[in-house]
């Protein structure tokens, strides 16, 4: 333990003095990255620098007394009190400077990866009318993964994994036996939901693919929709590319790109996206780092191989959870008047963190060293001198309540490129306010209550155990890729009566309660039907049908077309007053 103590205090004292690292640099072009030099700025009460030695040592003092000495009643976890003591540093600094452990950094470039490693099923548990877990059940397959190649249907019942049983653990408990190392055996005993036998299956854990962008199809003739909401990874722009072709041979010439509670992540995928819409030269963002304490500022303009149509109507919807990479590719798009940003104001987080891996036991810093701006000059980020993290995270940020109208801009004024006033410092604000629609907590928690109804009738009904509804049935594999149409699986009044009569005999739920809630009972019925049919990735075209924020967002494709023609037209002339005149 002594060994594991003194490297890490001989690690937590380097900290202080990084001295190099490479920004991550978004252009495909091949360039170097700035080099970064962190040069410590604190000193002591003598007014000299502290030395690596000095820190070392009164770490090494503290960390020894407290091996020694407490004696409280909370068991004493190295790791933790190594990661709290450089978090505690970081946080010193800015909100999101931080420390990975080493399962921590795995997981953290796993999601980078767009996958995990697992059998490849989305699980839910269902509860009986006391509230107590039944047990687990397989919800979804994805297309190629073990779980669908084993079989693996929607209402399977999980029995035991690998010996252990499952029954009576809810699915979060449940997912941590079936994730593990690529490569290793889950053996699982299920239920089926069909005819009521039990089957053991060996599934090999695998790669299994975690899209970024999990909904793109149409909402209407002629508009294309894609929700980035799984951050930006490592397959972001490709998959982003390849959706836009998609929607574009359906026929699409506009589009809606929903950024909300997407919380950012690799910006080169944000600057990648932005290149394929803006024109080649525009500035996507600029980047002001500190390099030997000299402060260089370096641009990064749009740079794409093919010229798509500029004038294609772009609306952007945006959330407080709207972070990062996001407010880059949002701020790019609003100051060159690209897109319409409608919905909330966004996070407002705009700081540069470079990872710095090699520091031991497989960890990893993510320290900030630089700040960005949009292409107009705006500084994204919100101001955190306060140093208050919770509220920085919470009432300050994603759980922000602006009330029923936005807080008005308070930063330095900036100008986009048709000459619209947007500010800096407060994330991006919005050119059309779009507030969601709330519900009280009460009617929230009525709402919780029918769910365990709902999905126990559902099951009724895939198993084809409901009379008069037989053609709810579903006794085949999934198909993927389907897009959704009106007469797949509609809930009318009919079986909305039968769903009464199964509730009131199994859960004691009223008529009332579940006519008090029929919008919310409609779509969470059907999009288990249509989990069951057409996998987890197509119920999500269920909700926007609900979705309030997104239908309003709709309605501002021809505003957004009026300003994507006049920003065309300004640039062009500016082109055209460049470039030699041909007499």
């Amino acid at each position: 333990m002594k060994h594991r103590l003194t490297c890490t205090i001989s690690l937590i004292a380097i900290f202080f003095f990084v001295t190099s690292g490479f920004a991550q640099n978004p252009s495909t072009a091949a360039k170097t990255a700035p080099k970064i030099e962190v040069v410590p700025t604190t000193t002591s009460k003598t007014g000299k620098s502290p030395s690596a030695e000095l820190i070392q040592k009164d770490l090494t003092e503290a960390f020894s007394v407290i091996e020694k000495n407490y004696g409280g009643t909370k068991k004493l976890d190295y790791n933790e009190v190594f990661k709290s003591s450089i978090e505690g540093m970081l946080h010193t600094l800015d909100p999101h400077s931080n420390y990975f452990d080493a399962k921590e950094f795995e997981q953290f470039k796993t999601d980078q990866r767009s996958q995990y490693f697992g059998i490849g099923a989305t699980i839910g548990d269902l509860s009986d009318d006391k509230g107590t877990v039944i047990a687990t059940y397989i919800k979804a397959t994805f297309a190629g993964a073990p779980a669908h190649k084993a079989g693996l249907r929607y209402g399977d019942k999980i029995i035991d994994v690998n010996g252990t049983s499952m029954l009576g653990k809810p699915f979060g408990e449940v997912r941590t036996f079936l994730r593990g190392p690529q490569g290793t055996t889950a053996k699982i005993t299920v239920e089926h939901l069909a005819n009521g036998k039990r089957e053991t299956v060996e599934i090999i854990r695998g790669a299994v693919p975690q899209p970024s962008i999990q909904e793109i199809y149409m909402l209407r003739p002629g508009v294309g929709y894609m929700a980035m909401r799984g951050g930006f990874n490592e397959t972001t722009s490709k998959e982003f590319s390849d959706g836009l072709m998609s929607l574009k041979a359906q026929g699409a010439t506009q589009l809606v790109i929903d950024l909300r509670d997407n919380g950012g992540g690799l910006v080169r995928e944000a600057y990648r996206i932005a290149s394929m819409l803006l024109s080649d030269g525009q500035i996507v963002f600029t980047q002001k780092a500190r390099v030997r304490s000299a402060q260089v500022i370096e641009p990064y303009p749009a740079y794409s191989e093919t010229q798509p149509d500029k004038t294609s109507p772009i609306v952007v919807l945006v959330n407080r959870g709207t972070a990062s990479a996001s407010e880059i590719l949002s701020g790019a798009l609003q100051d060159h008047d690209r897109a319409l940003i409608v919905g909330e104001n966004t996070f407002g987080k705009g700081l540069v963190q470079n990872p710095f891996q090699d520091i031991g036991y497989g960890s990893m810093l993510l320290l900030t060293i630089a700040k960005y701006e949009t292409p107009s000059g705006r500084l994204i980020q919100r101001d955190y001198s306060n140093g208050e993290l919770y509220n920085y995270y919470t009432d300050g940020g994603s759980l922000r309540n602006d009330g029923d109208d936005m807080v008005k801009p308070h930063g330095i004024v900036s100008k986009t490129d048709t000459g619209r006033a947007v500010y800096s410092g407060d994330g991006i604000n919005p050119d059309v306010v779009i507030k969601p629609k709330t519900i009280p907590i009460e009617r929230g928690r009525a709402q919780v209550k029918l769910i365990n109804p709902i999905v126990g009738f559902a099951m009724e009904l895939v198993a084809g155990r409901v009379s008069g509804f037989y053609a709810y049935k579903i006794d085949k594999p999934i198909t993927f890729k389907h897009d959704l149409t009106p007469s797949d699986f509609p809930v009318d009044e009919r079986l909305i009566q039968a769903l009464k009569t199964y509730s009131s005999d199994k859960y004691h739920v009223t008529a009332a309660q579940i006519d008090g809630e029929k919008d919310f009972v409609t779509r969470t019925l059907r999009s288990e039907l249509i989990t069951a049919a057409y996998g987890s990735e197509t119920t999500l075209q269920v909700f926007s049908s609900y979705d309030d924020q997104l239908l309003r967002a709709i309605d501002q494709l021809p505003q957004a077309k009026q300003l994507a023609v006049q920003s065309e037209k300004l640039r062009t002339a500016a082109s055209n007053q460049k470039s030699p005149i041909n007499r």
